[in-house]
Parts: C-alpha cells; sequence; structure tokens
C-alpha cells in the first residue's frame, strides 16, 4: 500500500483520538476500548467526561459479551483538556460531531492543523459529503468518511468513501485499518449522499411516516411488519439475494420478468411527508406505548442483547455452510 511517509502501518496502530463524545463517538470509544486501543477523547462539553463513562460502562456487558481483544480496558481511556491535545500523538483520529456542515469544516481543519503529518482522519457523518468538508483543511488528501450504524460498539458496519481531494491511499489505509479494528467495511466507489445504508433505511422510514401520517398503520404495526418479516431474513441476505430468492429456479431475472409491472404500482412514496406537529406526536405517543414503560437503558440493553444473539445465529448458520 502506497501512503506518505508518515502514514504507520493499519495494523500497528495503537493509539486512537475520538473527538466528539455524545451517541456515537461514545460508541466509537466504546467499540475502540474494545479492541485493545488506547483512546484519548475530547468534546467540549463540560460535562462530556461523566457522560462519556456512563456510556462506555454501560456498552461494556455487550462488548464484553461479543469478546474483549488482549488488552482491552476501560482505563485505557484518556479525556484530553484540548483538542490539540487528543490528536498530538494520536495514530488514528475518527471525529464525530454533530451534523452542522460549518461545524464539520472549521472542526476537520482544526484536526488536520494538529494531528501528525500522514495520519488519517475519518468522519463519522451520516450525511455529508468528504468533498463538502475538507474545504479548508491544510492536508485534504488525508481525510476520509467512516460512516458507522448505531451503536458503533455493536453493529459493525462501516462505510468509507473519499473527497475529490482525498488520495485513494488514505480511503485503502482507513478500509483496512477498520477491518483490523473488527469492523465489517464497505469501500464505496463514488460519494453518494447519504452513503448506501442510510438510504436503503430512509426509504423505508419515510414510508412509514406516510402510513402513520395517512392512518394506513400504526407504530406497533409498522415495527412488526419487520421484525417478523422481511428483517428475519435479512441477516443473513439482504434485498437484493433476498429477491433473487424470490424467482425461485429463475432467480432475480424471472423475477425481474414476473414482478417487474409492480414497480408501477403505487406501493412507496419516497417523498417524505410534511412532519406536521399531529404527525409528530403520533410517532412520539405510538414509540412510548412501544416502549412499554421500559428506559432508554433498559431498551439499549434489549437491542444489544438481540443483536448479540442474530449475530452469532447468522455467524453459526455460515460456518455450517463451510
Amino acid at each position: 500500500m502506497t501512503t506518505e511517509k508518515h502514514t504507520p502501518s493499519p495494523g500497528s496502530v495503537r493509539r486512537v483520538a475520538c473527538v466528539g463524545a455524545g451517541v456515537i463517538g461514545g460508541g466509537w470509544v466504546a467499540h475502540f476500548l474494545a479492541r485493545g486501543y488506547q483512546v484519548t477523547a475530547w468534546d467540549p462539553a463540560p460535562d462530556a467526561e461523566a457522560k462519556l463513562r456512563r456510556l462506555v460502562d454501560a456498552a461494556w456487558p455487550a462488548v464484553t459479551e461479543l469478546g474483549l481483544a488482549e488488552g482491552a480496558s476501560r482505563d485505557n481511556l484518556v479525556l484530553a483538556p484540548t483538542l490539540a491535545d487528543a490528536v498530538a500523538d494520536a495514530e488514528f483520529v475518527q471525529e464525530s460531531a454533530p451534523e452542522d456542515l460549518a461545524l464539520k469544516r472549521d472542526l476537520l481543519a482544526r484536526i488536520d492543523a494538529a494531528t501528525p503529518p500522514g495520519v488519517v482522519i475519518s468522519s463519522s457523518t451520516s450525511g455529508y459529503a468528504m468533498t463538502e468538508m475538507q474545504v479548508d483543511c491544510a492536508h485534504p488528501q488525508r481525510l476520509v468518511v467512516g460512516h458507522p450504524f448505531n451503536p458503533p460498539y455493536l453493529i459493525p458496519l462501516v462505510e468509507v468513501v473519499g473527497g475529490e481531494r482525498t488520495e485513494p491511499w488514505a480511503v485503502r489505509w482507513a478500509s483496512e485499518f477498520f477491518e483490523v479494528a473488527g469492523k465489517s467495511v464497505i469501500t464505496m466507489d463514488r460519494e453518494v449522499p447519504g452513503f448506501i445504508a442510510n438510504r436503503l433505511q430512509e426509504a423505508i422510514w419515510r414510508e412509514a411516516l406516510h402510513m402513520v401520517a395517512n392512518g394506513e398503520a400504526t407504530v406497533e404495526q409498522i415495527d412488526a411488519s419487520i421484525t417478523e418479516g422481511p428483517g428475519l431474513r435479512w441477516p443473513m441476505f439482504g434485498p437484493c439475494l433476498t429477491f433473487h430468492l424470490a424467482g425461485g429456479e429463475g432467480g432475480m431475472a424471472h423475477m425481474l420478468d414476473h414482478f417487474g409491472p409492480s414497480l408501477k404500482s403505487p406501493w412507496t412514496r419516497l417523498e417524505a411527508p410534511e412532519l406536521t406537529s399531529e404527525l409528530r406526536d403520533a410517532m412520539v405517543r405510538g414509540c412510548e406505548e412501544a416502549a412499554d414503560g421500559r428506559s432508554t437503558a433498559e431498551l439499549v440493553a434489549d437491542r444489544d442483547r438481540a443483536v448479540i444473539a442474530v449475530m452469532r445465529a447468522v455467524d453459526e448458520a455460515r460456518k455450517g455452510r463451510s
């Protein structure tokens, strides 16, 4: 792999800096700690350290259940007093600031100015293109998007893509590093608004909002339609292979030939509905009813147990295939 002179190899990285310690940034901290890295974090909020340590403590049972790497410890977390201190000796930087383009541009430029030469800087942005964010950076060639799925300590997916000024070596390096760090990586060929997984997820979300807004389905019915239906197939095969199987022995060709006309049927509305106060209240009320009195912490614990069980079951199924 061709890299800059000062770039460490992906497998030699031991010290990671996490800039931004909210839900996503804190999830990254938990993941990197569980994989045995030394993690230095920075967040400008006055109560950032207390919140981050609570988040890591809440995630630790799940990452322990999945299996800790050698040397993994919550004691490997250090909260830096300044951004410059956080990245001063970093071998990789993951930025997870709020989704505000002006903020991201300024912050990434500051990170770039303070981070040692050759060290790759990755952004957790869920929608902005790196081309938009790297405009003020002195060394844009080393900046990539490393888009995770929440919670990063549990969901393995990371989508990696560079911007127009990112050099190919940085994209390759980041993809290899994330794989070494225990993630499942999609290296995208080009920038796409919202990346891949978010676009697919957003399509379902918008249709769900339309159905609630039109009184066609409740929150409970919509969630059950996925968890008791296609969601059970997706851990092993995604939507494309699932529809390939729907074509029987003829596969996708037969499926498209047979069901192609239904693509013109009014089965989806990809434009988002107007988010009226009535729709907002209906969604909030429906989720409160679905939570059935469980706190956020209890729901997170339930989710983590379920995801681990599914991941293990699918892994066993794949092993049985070989």
